[in-house]
């Protein structure tokens, strides 16, 4: 039986980096959907953070670990999965970049249009008037061609992934974020779109079917016009 829980809220990139991982990686576990229910009494019991993706095992310390990345390299290297967390700096590198570089200005250009809340002390969450909130949202718009391109002129380069010939976490996470930028129309370059096209290929119904959800969940508030 299996003794991974994971709890996710399945229209999130960060979830769906979980998800994929989970499904790529051959472990069993059990998927709990907690949409709504990330502030209970019993939810904040085991996850004071209240946040997702969260796993819960009774092989961890304090029974439960909390974000996406930490939890693929947990289980990771837990379960000596090389295949996709090889013994390479690079991934952790590509992975930090992403959530302490790219990922902020891509939650600042696209949590408005997908009615996710922002973070205190930003212009989004603040009392300013609508084109001061939408100036800001455009320049983190802007800001977002730069650290893309990292990716690919660093990390990639001539290789089909960051993990080499094969998808790592960190494919599974970059790709996952770039399913975000639908919502806004961001124009990807045509080697972004390849290479997410690429990750879906190589791991099948274990990218698709997260995926499926965070673009059911895009293609739902864009019609809300």
């Amino acid at each position: 039986m299996a003794d991974i829980k994971l709890n996710v809220i399945k229209p999130s990139v960060n979830n769906m980096s979980a998800r994929v991982f989970l499904r790529a990686s051959g472990l069993g576990f059990t998927e709990n959907d907690v949409y709504g229910q990330t502030r209970t009494p019993e939810y904040l019991a085991a996850c004071p953070a209240h946040l997702t993706p969260m796993i819960e095992t009774s092989e961890l310390p304090n029974g439960v670990l909390w974000e996406s990345c930490a939890i693929m390299q947990y289980l990771s290297n837990k379960h000596g999965l090389e295949n996709l967390y090889p013994r390479d700096p690079m991934i952790d590198s590509a992975m930090f970049y992403l959530i302490g570089t790219f990922y902020p200005y891509l939650a600042r250009a696209t949590y408005p249009a997908l009615n996710f809340p922002q973070y205190p002390g930003e212009v989004g969450h603040s009392d300013a008037d609508a084109p001061t909130k939408e100036k800001a949202r455009q320049a983190a718009v802007e800001a977002l061609a730069e650290p893309l391109d990292v990716f690919r002129s660093f990390y990639i380069k001539d290789r089909p992934f960051i993990g080499g010939d094969r998808p790592s976490i960190a494919d599974i996470r970059l790709a996952a974020t770039l399913e975000f930028l639908a919502v806004i129309d961001y124009p990807l370059p045509s080697w972004a779109k390849d290479y997410v096209a690429a990750m879906e290929k190589s791991l099948g119904d274990a990218y698709t079917e997260p995926a499926n959800d965070v673009r059911g969940y895009i293609g739902y508030v864009r019609s809300l016009g």
